[in-house]
């Protein structure tokens, strides 16, 4: 294990070197890192792939844990319609498109119906991780793209249950997707009342006896526990990482927190780009290269058309709906969870989870060049529309621009969000829980020091 991580890491660092060098993006340098230390190039793998696999999981768990460190929960209120009206067009849009590539590919309702699911969801670990590459993490628009993301995410649950019963019963059974839905919207409610309700006041009482290395082991705990909760649940455990990330973002520690965490989450950041790589197979490439064209093609050209109409319908401005659908123009992990179950069980082509894989690396590859032609691509449409178009879009600019001003001049601190926030937080139980706490502690150390 120690070899394998000594190849991954030596291989990452000097192959992200040279595209530091050469002015690229460092995402990929690490897949092309595994493409190196990968079984398909040279014959034989340099590594063991599932210790790879596995250290790229604990990866994506970080990298969310992370976003939520960075998100908050008012963002996605604040950002709600945006968030529900650009997911729901982003997700009906690609699924329909993907199952009509499908149809017309001459593939039976089963092998489009998955495809159409594999085809509908990006990533949230790799748009965030080009967006902080690309030095965009603090502009307008990734507000909304973030809560897309987390969106698309949720659905991506009920999605899988939807399939697998579909592919089981070979019918929709409405009962057992509303249950489902229901289970995780209770869930989901549950995690964060109950996070709100203790663990922000605790972190406050206890804030004299956490040095950083008690507070960084704590975060993890905390996370890893959500994460198991989640599994348990019958939820993606990534879900759980950024449930418990969304949590500690209101507690006082979170700035700490999250420098603390930035370290480690690069490191198995770039595990799981190298676990990426890893699973590029150039002779399915050529095997496939028209079929992983078309799905490329589909991504890209479908992300950006219904990533720019849900975000401008949603009420964004078209050059930040823009950069939204230009960067939401690859295929996400749960692409590759929907193929294995299809392939688990038995019901979709095998040869569609090599051309999803391909598929991915591919968009992933182009994600950061993408992202940086949004602007001019903006500046060009604006210039070539209509007059009565282009002033709608200064219209919707100077709504928006005035909307911020009035939010920034109201203040955080009245939103409805953290009234409710801070109602809950003081409530006579959750007083009385922390200071029993706080007190057994006490005597604890006490006890200690007199023993």
């Amino acid at each position: 294990m120690v070899h394998d991580l000594y190849i991954l890491m030596i291989t990452a660092g000097i192959v992200s070197l040279l595209f530091k060098l050469m002015k690229q993006p460092v995402v990929l340098g690490y897949i092309v890192a595994g493409l190196v230390v990968g079984p398909h190039v040279f014959g034989g793998s340099w590594v063991e792939a599932d210790n790879v696999k596995a250290w790229g999981d604990i990866g994506v768990l970080f990298v969310l844990f992370c976003i939520g460190l960075e998100f908050r929960i008012k963002n996605l209120i604040s950002s709600g319609k945006v968030a529900a009206i650009g997911a729901l067009t982003i997700i009906g849009g690609m699924m329909l498109l993907g199952y009509g590539v499908g149809k017309w590919a001459e593939l039976d309702m089963m092998n489009s119906l998955f495809l159409a699911g594999m085809l509908c969801m990006s990533s949230t670990t790799i748009v965030m991780k080009a967006v902080d590459e690309a030095g965009l993490s603090k502009e307008r628009f990734v507000k909304g793209a973030t809560s897309i993301l987390i969106i698309e995410d949720v659905v991506a649950v009920v999605l899988m249950v939807l399939l697998s019963s579909i592919a089981i019963r070979h019918q929709f059974d409405g009962e057992e997707l509303l249950n489902k839905v229901l289970v995780l919207a209770i869930t989901l409610v549950a995690w964060f009342v109950c996070g709100i309700l203790i663990i922000p006041t605790l972190l406050r009482k206890v804030k004299p006896y956490l040095n950083d290395e008690t507070l960084i082991i704590l975060a993890l705990g905390l996370c890893l526990g959500m994460v198991l909760t989640a599994e348990e649940a019958g939820f993606s455990s990534a879900l759980g990482a950024f449930v418990m990330g969304t949590i500690l973002a209101e507690t006082v520690e979170s700035h700490r927190i999250e420098q603390l965490m930035t370290p480690l989450k690069n490191v198995f950041a770039a595990i799981f780009f190298v676990s990426v790589g890893m699973m590029i197979n150039p002779a399915s490439l050529l095997e496939y290269w028209s079929s992983i064209l078309l799905v490329c093609l589909v991504v890209i050209i479908g992300m950006i058309v219904f990533g720019t109409l849900g975000c401008w319908w949603g009420g964004e401005t078209m050059k930040d709906a823009m950069q939204t659908g230009f960067s939401f123009v690859q295929i996400g992990e749960f692409s590759f969870i929907i193929a294995a179950l299809g392939n688990s069980l038995q019901v979709t082509d095998p040869a569609l989870y090599p051309i999803i894989v391909a598929a991915s690396v591919v968009t992933t590859f182009l994600t950061p060049y993408i992202m940086k032609a949004a602007v001019p691509f903006y500046n060009y449409f604006y210039s070539h529309a209509s007059d009565k178009l282009r002033a709608k879009m200064d219209q919707r600019e100077l709504a928006v621009a005035q909307a911020e001003q009035e939010t920034q001049s109201v203040g955080n601190s009245n939103s409805m969000a953290d009234k409710a926030k801070h109602a809950v937080r003081h409530t006579y139980v959750t007083k009385r829980l922390v200071n029993l706490f706080i007190k057994n502690m006490s005597a604890k150390d006490a006890e200690n020091e007199h023993k």
